[in-house]
């Protein structure tokens, strides 16, 4: 990363957040006015608005800014050294600001009151676990997707975890903190916000423990070093 790309970068993160926001809430508005009361037809509406929209964003976003959109994968790619620790800061912060204009752009589009917060509480240990699966499970998927498949895999993997986790997978503070501006069917109140992060920062760390777990030892057969290694000793013997 260079200095000359960091304005670009941050705005790709900033304008990435804030459609991502504006694709869960305002998808959440229409499915709740469309679904007749039914929760779970609501929920279906909003999880495949969500599995796609973020699909799309990475795509687009990704050469920019790596399309992180939320702050504990920032921090993650910063401590892996695949985001300049100088960058983490701005990095946060665009994404945090896009997620309260995303939801106020979805409020926008659907003719509502800008400036609102929600009263929907979503706390207890049953929630906090489910935060910390869920960003666990979004970094596993980062860390480990083949190339090119990053997009698809971490859409598919939220859209599944919107339906297995109790908390129906915020998985990212930003997003947490942008839906406690809304008082629809994707919010969250104010008061459970920073049990969310926390959690989803919890989970991330364990996530990238994980994924380092997996990583095959340097001595374990397979492993490059070992290949090479091996290759070295049959060309010194030929």
């Amino acid at each position: 990363m260079t200095k000359i790309d960091l304005p670009r970068q941050i705005s790709g993160e900033l304008i990435g957040t804030a459609l991502l926001l504006a694709v869960v809430i305002g998808s959440g508005i229409m499915a709740e006015r469309l679904a007749g009361g039914n929760v779970a037809v609501a929920l279906l509406a909003n999880t495949l608005a969500t599995v796609g929209g973020l699909y799309v964003l990475i795509e687009v976003f990704g050469p920019v800014s790596g399309a992180h959109f939320n702050p504990a994968v920032s921090i993650v790619m910063a401590f892996r050294a695949e985001l300049r620790r100088s960058a983490l800061v701005p990095y946060i912060l665009a994404q945090l600001t896009g997620a309260v204009l995303g939801a106020w752009l979805a409020h926008a589009m659907f003719d509502v009151s800008i400036l609102q917060f929600s009263s929907k509480l979503r706390s207890g240990p049953g929630q906090w676990i489910a935060e910390a699966v869920a960003t666990a499970g979004l970094i596993l998927v980062i860390l480990r997707a083949p190339d090119g498949r990053a997009p698809a895999m971490v859409a598919s993997y939220i859209g599944a975890a919107y339906w297995f986790t109790a908390s129906t997978s915020f998985a990212n503070p930003a997003a947490a903190f942008g839906r406690m501006f809304s008082e629809s069917f994707a919010g969250i109140a104010p008061t459970s916000v920073p049990g969310f992060m926390f959690a989803e920062l919890i989970g991330a760390g364990i996530g990238l423990l994980i994924h380092t777990a997996l990583l095959p030892r340097p001595d374990a057969p397979g492993h490059p070093n070992v290949i090479e290694a091996s290759g070295q000793h049959a060309t010194h013997n030929d």
